[in-house]
């Protein structure tokens, strides 16, 4: 057998990788963060608290539900798609409530699941004191079959003509080309739970809810200043919540939940 007295024993080489391994990366939990795909953090901004989760749907989908396919029955809450995932095999590893719904506990606007559009895109101008949806302009949060994500204007998706594989249109849209909706007001007074969405990047998607109640411009402002969105979408407030694995819930506490039109996801992919 040959052997040289120049090679390191084996554990002093393992221990030399993984030195180099924790210097790249900065330190374990350094190393951790960087191999996680769905990635949940508290934010302390302008004083208030914020839970924001960002999803690489380059490595774990993220995808839109609004009924059991067996049933036919609404979901209704993140519990019942993470038993209803258990179910079948996947374990559940974010989920967030999407966009606006009518008295019947419908999408109010554009619903699109796995390709099928459930609910057509609504362009109606509806008076803006009846509801968030109608505070121009609204908009929808979309991944479309490439596997790019987006916020867009609803005129402006419409005006895309493109196919999506799923979306949620909801609104009023919290900030547009880089700039806050005009008709937000700094010191407002309207404090609610709210929750957000926007395409960092095509393939980073960052959801915020806040774990308090907030205004619509200091909450458009997160996303602006503290997270980098150049567009980005409210989904809903007073009811909102966002689910992390090994996190649980955060947003608004659960005695004012109600039941949900639809509902981001991340599954975990299947192991082989």
């Amino acid at each position: 057998m040959h052997t040289s007295s120049n090679r390191r024993p084996f554990h002093r080489r393992v221990a030399g990788q993984l030195l180099a391994l924790l210097v790249l990366c900065g330190s374990v939990a350094g190393c951790a963060r960087q191999t996680q795909a769905v990635d949940g953090s508290e934010r302390v901004f302008e004083g208030q608290n914020f839970r924001v989760v960002s999803i690489d749907i380059k490595r774990e989908s993220l995808s839109l539900h609004w009924k059991d396919p067996d049933s036919g029955e609404p979901y209704a809450n993140i519990n019942t798609l993470r038993q209803w995932g258990m179910s079948h095999g996947r374990r559940m590893l974010f989920a967030a409530n999407a966009g606006i719904y009518d008295r019947q506990f419908a999408p109010l606007g554009l619903f699109v699941e796995n390709g099928k559009t459930l609910v057509p895109l609504n362009l109606a101008h509806g008076n803006p004191s009846s509801g968030n949806f109608s505070l121009l302009p609204n908009g929808v949060f979309a991944i479309y079959p490439d596997g790019h994500a987006a916020v867009r204007t609803s005129a402006d998706f419409k005006a895309d003509n493109k196919p999506v594989r799923w979306a949620s249109q909801s609104g009023p849209m919290l900030v547009i080309d880089g700039k806050i909706n005009y008709q937000f007001i700094d010191d407002s007074a309207s404090l609610k739970w709210r929750s957000g969405v926007c395409a960092k990047t095509p393939h980073d998607v960052v959801f915020a809810v806040s774990e308090a109640p907030v205004n619509f411009h200091t909450f458009a402002r997160l996303f602006k200043d503290e997270l980098g969105c150049r567009d980005a979408l409210y989904l809903d407030g007073t009811i909102s919540q966002v689910y992390v694995e090994g996190e649980g819930y955060a947003g608004a506490p659960t005695f004012m939940v109600k039941p949900y039109a639809g509902i981001f996801a991340v599954f975990a992919q299947p192991t082989l």
